[in-house]
């Protein structure tokens, strides 16, 4: 492949960054992955080079791009607990908003001008209508939700002022896992329901809770819109070709249009695995919204995208197979690549 084919995804080692990976290679083009692996997984970088790094270190960022002649960067790196945020916004605006500006005066230097941002639904906040369109009010609620808000403003006037074209897709909630059975959702905390539901299933963790059961939906417990991380993936590389064919900067949601319950999910879980899953009903979580559901029009109009793979039941045997294998099989990544090394990959 030649030197235009190879994009810069910073936390590549991570859920939605390898699957993007896989996903880029497939498509042509050659990911390489920077990941500091504080939650990633050095094991899940398959389809390119890695270089173990920090965003904080805008001179490695400036050397990966020039030795790699980075044509585009996907940005993924970033802390994503809710919870934490509320406790240490600090930590937050650190490293998903001081070191994105990093990334970004990297990319300026480097001359690299288009970037697909890992953004989020929770630059919405409490929603006012549903579904949430890319014009409903961005209040967020949380630290969490506030950096990524940050980025997707830093995005604008970064256009404005160097002509870094940008796509900032919002996502509602990633789930499942790849298809294939090669890499998935190995979060440690982990707090997404289907994983921990899963785990409940295959005997590995104890009762689910479900927050709140008096919500106004259709079993009171809260609902939320899953999407198939593969198909997340596939967004991922339609934007960057999006931004290749000079295409304008975007915010976009990234969804199915279509809500699930937390009880309509452990429901799933049981009908697939075969296992009952062991409940524990109590109170809801403060600023918890009763319905997360995404309008994603503008998505399939621009970029000609819609989920194929995002039905609860794919989702979660997808999430299950991966689940109930041993997790020791990703094939190794060299341990002492440094940016120099430029090894052949197989995609």
């Amino acid at each position: 492949m030649g030197d235009d084919s190879h994009v810069l995804v910073t936390g590549g080692a991570g859920y939605i960054g390898s699957h993007t990976c896989k996903a880029l290679a497939k498509a042509g083009y050659i990911p390489v992955t920077i990941d500091n692996l504080v939650y990633g997984h050095r094991s899940a970088v398959k389809w390119g080079p890695f270089v173990e790094g920090d965003l904080a270190d805008e001179e490695l960022l400036r050397q990966v791009m020039h030795d790699y002649k980075v044509q585009a960067v996907m940005h993924f790196a970033a802390y994503a607990y809710v919870g934490e945020s509320m406790q240490t916004p600090g930590k937050y605006f650190r490293n998903n908003v001081t070191n994105t500006l990093n990334l970004l005066n990297a990319m300026v230097y480097s001359g690299v001008q288009k970037i697909v941002f890992s953004s989020s639904c929770a630059t919405y906040g409490m929603p006012q209508q549903l579904p949430i369109n890319e014009s409903h009010p961005q209040c967020p609620v949380n630290p969490y939700g506030e950096s990524k808000l940050f980025v997707e403003k830093a995005l604008r006037w970064y256009d404005n002022a160097h002509s870094i074209r940008s796509a900032s897709l919002r996502y509602f909630n990633a789930a499942g896992a790849d298809l294939d059975g090669e890499i998935g959702e190995d979060h440690n905390p982990e707090t997404h329901l289907i994983p921990l539901v899963i785990q409940n299933a295959l005997s590995q963790q104890k009762n689910v809770q479900i927050f709140g059961t008096d919500y106004d939906t259709s079993d009171g417990s809260a609902v939320r819109d899953y999407i198939h991380v593969t198909d997340l993936a596939t967004a991922h590389v339609k934007a960057i070709d999006h931004l290749t064919e000079d295409g304008n900067s975007v915010f976009l949601n990234l969804g199915t249009g279509k809500g699930y319950s937390v009880k309509e999910v452990i429901k799933m879980v049981e009908e697939v695995s075969g296992n009952r899953i062991n409940v524990d009903e109590v109170s809801r979580r403060a600023g918890d919204p009763p319905v997360l559901v995404a309008q994603c029009d503008l998505a399939n109009e621009l970029f000609c995208w819609e989920p194929q793979c995002s039905d609860l039941k794919t989702i979660i045997s997808s999430a299950l197979h991966w689940h109930q294998k041993d997790q020791t099989f990703f094939s190794p990544v060299p341990e002492k690549e440094t940016v120099l090394e430029k090894l052949a990959y197989d995609n």
